[in-house]
């Protein structure tokens, strides 16, 4: 099967930012990244420290950020803006003002349609992680893991500009969407979303994950006693994404609105726990 143009890009950029150069070329790499993109390195080591663009990339915080341990409290599980967020109208989210997606097509065909129905009137949640955010993202609350679907897919691009000119982005896009229990056993999604140039999303408890790979058809992974806590880091992207959450009806109550700029840890919802 021919790849996709972005599918292209996405792997060839990838290769450079895999790239270990001199350390005096990789000094000169990194610092300009930092410098043109406006990151803030306050929390993270020196930019010259990092052996290629990738590992700068996916830099961990030097020390664990301080997040509610309530078990009411539904945190954010990556630094990101809000793009949209709110109610689904049956299976109707928005991917931006004015353009909506259905949530069956973004989780795709290896769930059954109970699953499925499970969010459809629940609550969606979109967060975007721009090129100069921290791209490690985390647990939002503790869950059982009960399956991860890996879905083949497009690279476009999934800032602003692209969210409003191109419909069902986030169902044409490579996606991991895991399906996750509170310990209320109620569910949620999480689905991390591939852009240009996100050549690899990685699940740290399932390396048989591998995005952007000749993968033509889904791939499902079932867990049978996979437990993660609130705030645990379980991956990252190679580049700044979208991660969405799809949680069913009544399950949260949001405590933030489309537009706001969050940081991992910080609550944005209380979790009902029935």
């Amino acid at each position: 099967m021919n790849k996709h143009i972005t599918s292209l890009i996405s792997q060839n950029f990838g290769k450079f930012a895999s790239k270990e150069f001199p350390k005096s070329i990789q000094k000169i790499i990194n610092s300009g990244y930092v410098n043109l993109m406006g990151l803030n390195m306050s929390e993270f080591h020196p930019s010259s420290t990092y052996r290629s663009l990738n590992a700068l990339f996916t830099r961990k915080l030097k020390q664990e950020r301080v997040y509610s341990l309530d078990g009411d409290d539904f945190i954010a599980p990556c630094d990101s803006l809000i793009t949209e967020c709110g109610n689904l109208e049956e299976e109707y989210a928005l991917q931006i003002k004015g353009m909506r997606y259905k949530s069956d097509a973004v989780l795709g065909e290896n769930f059954s349609q109970e699953e499925k129905n499970r969010v459809h009137e629940g609550t969606f949640i979109n967060f975007y992680l721009s090129p100069k955010d921290y791209h490690r993202y985390h647990m939002p609350t503790n869950v059982k893991v009960l399956k991860a679907v890996h879905i083949p897919g497009k690279f476009y691009p999934v800032n602003i500009p692209s969210l409003k000119k191109r419909f069902h982005l986030f169902a044409e896009n490579e996606r991991v969407v895991l399906m996750c229990e509170t310990t209320s056993k109620q569910r949620f999604f999480i689905i991390l979303v591939s852009a240009l140039n996100v050549g690899v999303m990685q699940v740290s408890f399932e390396p048989k994950i591998q995005t952007n790979a000749d993968v033509e058809h889904e791939q499902v992974y079932a867990f049978e006693n996979l437990y993660l806590n609130k705030g645990d880091d379980f991956g990252c992207f190679e580049m700044g994404s979208t991660i969405v959450i799809l949680a069913q009806k009544g399950m949260l109550e949001l405590r933030m609105k489309a537009g706001d700029k969050v940081a991992f840890g910080q609550t944005v919802a209380t979790l009902n726990n029935g």
